[in-house]
């Protein structure tokens, strides 16, 4: 049997409120905060652990998932 290495890049976690996650991943974790985009309520964040550069935490509203009418992309011409 081989031995399979698997690396996730990045997690995916709906968040209620940014300033509490961030408080939370931020202050109580010690994660950096990589980028952070949007307004009030309808932020996204990534975070992630300072020693690990290819392991982030997206922190996105619920209430734009990409499975959302409203974000989905066109449908590809045939």
């Amino acid at each position: 049997m081989s031995v399979m290495d698997i690396t996730i890049h990045s997690s995916f976690l709906p968040h209620e409120d940014p300033e509490e996650s961030l408080a939370f991943y931020r202050d109580v974790l010690g994660f950096e905060v990589r980028l952070d985009v949007g307004k009030g309520k309808m932020r996204w964040v990534t975070v992630g652990p300072p020693h690990q550069p290819d392991t982030s935490i997206v922190l996105y509203p619920p209430n734009a998932t990409p499975a959302s009418p409203t974000r989905s992309a066109a449908p590809l011409p045939r």
